[in-house]
C-alpha cells in the first residue's frame, strides 16, 4: 500500500500507542468518496453526536458573502468574502458549516479529533488573520477550489483555540477532509500546534488518533478480501467457510475510530463498479448505512438524559455530494428520504439577503408510502 504524507511544518513522530482521550461525546463520524467510471467523485459522511441533536440546517451561502472570524480576546479575527458560493450543513443554529460543497465541486467535511487536536497559540498582533475551528470549513469552502490551493492557503492563516458554550466552553478538537472533483484528498489536522496535512489516496477519514496512525494501522488488515476464503484440506477432510463473507474474517466491528477506519477503507476497495455520479449515490448510502448507530452506542458515560430526548439515533444525518456534477444529498435520523439540493440551478451572486437557511425535516417522521391493495 503506497501511503503519501506531506506535512506543512516538520512534527514529531506520533507513537503507535494511542493516549487516553475524551469519550464524553460521540466520536464516531465516518467519511469516504468512490469514483465512478465516467471520473464523477461521490462523497459520503455520517454525522454522529450523541450528545445532544446539533440542530443543524441547510446553508446556502452565496458569492460575496462578508465573514469575520472570531479570536480569543474578542478582537476582530480573520474577514474575507466568498469567492465561491456554497451548500452545507451547519450546526448549533449558527453559521458553523460542518459538511459541505461548493460551486467549484470541492468538498469539505468537519470530523472530530479528540486528543489530538491542538491548535496554533493565539498571537493578538496576528488577530486579523486567525480564524476559530469552527470557522475553518467556511474558509475552506468559500475560498478554494482545489486541495493545492487549500494548502498553500492555510499557510496564512491561524487556527487558534476559542471555547464554544455549547461544547462545555472548549474548543472544538476538528480535522477536515477535503476532496476535489478530480479526486484528490487532504486531511487537514492540528497536531501539537502546528497546521499539518496529509494527502489522503484512499479518501477515508474517521476521528482519533492523527491520520497517519490510522494508515499503518491498515496494515494490520491487508488479508481483507471481498473474495471468500478457499476450501482448505486437513487429514483428508475438506474444511470450507461456512457462508459468504469469509474474506473479512478479523475486520474488526466495534465502533471506535481505528475500527471504522479499516472497515471504511475496506467496503470502499470492494466496492461495485459504478458508471456515473447518479449510480455512485447509491453505492455510497449503502456503504454509509454500515455505520450508522443506534442510540446509547456512541454518547459516553456522561451525557445528559435530557438532552438526548426525542433523539432516535447516534447518527443524526449522512450526506452525499457528486462533485461533478455539482449536487448534495442528505438524509436524517427523523427521516430517511433523500433530498437533494442541486447547485447547478441555485444563484449564488443574490447575496442581498445572505445565508439562506433551510430546515433539514419540514416533519421530523419517516415518509412511509402505504401499499395495501385496495379490497
Amino acid at each position: 500500500m503506497n501511503i503519501v504524507k506531506r506535512t506543512v511544518k516538520k512534527i514529531g513522530l506520533i507513537g503507535l500507542l494511542i493516549p487516553a482521550f475524551s469519550t464524553s461525546t460521540a466520536l464516531a463520524c465516518t467519511s469516504i468518496a468512490l469514483k465512478a467510471d465516467d471520473g464523477a467523485v461521490v462523497y459520503g459522511r455520517t454525522m454522529e453526536w450523541g450528545a445532544f441533536d446539533l440542530n443543524s440546517r441547510v446553508a446556502i451561502v452565496p458569492r460575496g458573502h462578508e465573514f469575520t472570524a472570531h479570536t480569543p480576546d474578542g478582537k476582530a479575527g480573520l474577514k474575507w468574502k466568498a469567492r465561491y458560493g456554497a451548500v452545507a450543513l451547519d450546526a448549533l443554529e449558527k453559521d458553523y458549516l460542518t459538511d459541505g460543497m461548493n460551486e467549484k465541486g470541492l468538498v469539505v467535511g468537519v470530523l472530530y479529533h479528540p486528543g489530538f487536536a491542538e491548535y496554533q497559540e493565539y498571537e493578538p498582533d496576528s488577530a486579523d488573520r486567525s480564524v476559530g475551528p469552527l470557522e475553518l470549513a467556511n474558509y475552506v469552502l468559500t475560498m478554494f477550489s482545489t486541495v493545492d490551493a487549500v494548502s498553500k492557503g492555510l499557510e496564512d492563516i491561524r487556527v487558534v483555540p476559542i471555547p464554544e458554550p455549547a461544547l462545555g466552553n472548549i474548543a472544538a478538537p476538528i480535522h477536515l477532509s477535503v476532496i476535489e472533483p478530480s479526486g484528490k484528498a487532504i486531511v487537514v489536522e492540528y497536531l501539537k500546534g502546528e497546521l499539518t496535512i496529509f494527502d489522503n489516496p484512499l479518501r477515508v477519514l474517521t476521528n482519533s488518533p492523527a491520520f497517519d496512525w490510522h494508515m499503518t494501522n491498515l496494515r494490520n488488515y491487508i488479508n481483507l478480501s471481498a473474495v471468500s476464503l478457499p476450501t482448505k484440506q486437513l487429514e483428508n477432510l475438506d474444511f470450507s467457510p461456512i457462508g459468504a463473507g469469509s474474506g473479512f474474517l478479523s475486520m474488526p466491528g466495534d465502533f471506535t475510530p481505528p475500527s471504522r477506519f479499516v472497515r471504511a477503507t475496506a467496503f470502499t476497495q470492494t466496492a461495485r463498479n459504478t458508471s456515473d455520479g447518479d449510480e455512485t449515490i447509491y453505492e455510497v448510502f449503502r456503504i454509509m448505512d454500515n455505520f450508522n448507530l443506534p442510540l446509547g452506542a456512541a454518547e459516553g458515560p456522561d451525557a445528559d438524559p435530557e438532552l438526548l430526548k426525542g433523539m432516535r439515533s447516534s447518527t443524526i444525518w449522512t450526506t452525499a455530494a457528486d462533485s461533478k456534477n455539482l449536487k448534495y444529498y442528505y438524509h436524517t435520523q427523523n427521516n430517511r428520504k433523500v433530498r437533494m439540493v442541486d447547485l447547478n440551478k441555485i444563484d449564488f451572486s443574490d447575496n442581498e439577503d445572505g445565508i439562506r437557511h433551510l430546515v433539514l425535516d419540514k416533519n421530523k417522521a419517516q415518509e412511509i408510502e402505504n401499499i395495501t391493495p385496495a379490497s
